[in-house]
């Protein structure tokens, strides 16, 4: 579907262009998505290369306000899990679900959340650490691991570790349990 202008709408100000302001998304009843920053609507698409490209974004309900960002984001990843390689096993997304309604949902959530974000720095420390590699090194590397590589991830392991002992803990202090 070819991005196209909404006549009726004003175009982008400099306020939405400002660092730190999300980009803001409106939703219309008729399912379009469009980006008050280019004044065109878009695809679910190019809402994901938005999000890949790190650009905070927020989408929300043209008549109501209402924030959609979430579900929009949902509705991303299961268009992703459903065609190609999925991200999440079915055991994975079993075990996720089992925690919904559980006393340890916003825990677990919170776990989740830590454990991204640090494989993303991971990630983004093993990118810097290996750019001029050429194609041939990188692949050479991932085939056949250095003890750099497999002290990172270690490292990565390590933390993840971490975050459970530390989200036990604060488990524990809030239960008023001692040690």
């Amino acid at each position: 579907m070819p991005r196209t202008k909404d006549a009726n709408k004003p175009p982008a100000t400099d306020e939405s262009d400002s660092v730190g302001v999300a980009r803001l998304i409106k939703k219309y009843p008729n399912r379009r998505l469009y980006d008050t920053k280019t004044s065109s609507y878009i695809t679910l698409q190019e809402v994901k290369d938005i999000v890949v490209n790190g650009e905070p974004l927020k989408v929300i309900d043209a008549k109501t306000d209402e924030d959609l960002t979430r579900s929009i984001f949902l509705q991303i990843i299961l268009e992703e899990e459903a065609g190609g390689l999925p991200l999440f096993s079915e055991i994975a997304l079993a075990n996720m679900i089992r925690f919904y309604g559980h006393s340890m949902q916003s825990l677990m959530g919170s776990y989740l959340e830590n454990n991204i974000e640090n494989f993303c720095n991971f990630q983004k420390h093993m990118a810097e650490q290996v750019q001029p590699l050429s194609p041939e090194a990188w692949t050479q590397m991932m085939t056949q691991p250095t003890q750099a590589a497999q002290t990172l991830m270690g490292n990565f392991a390590q933390q993840s570790s971490f975050l459970l002992v530390q989200m036990q803990e604060q488990m524990v202090k809030a239960m008023g349990l001692k040690k």
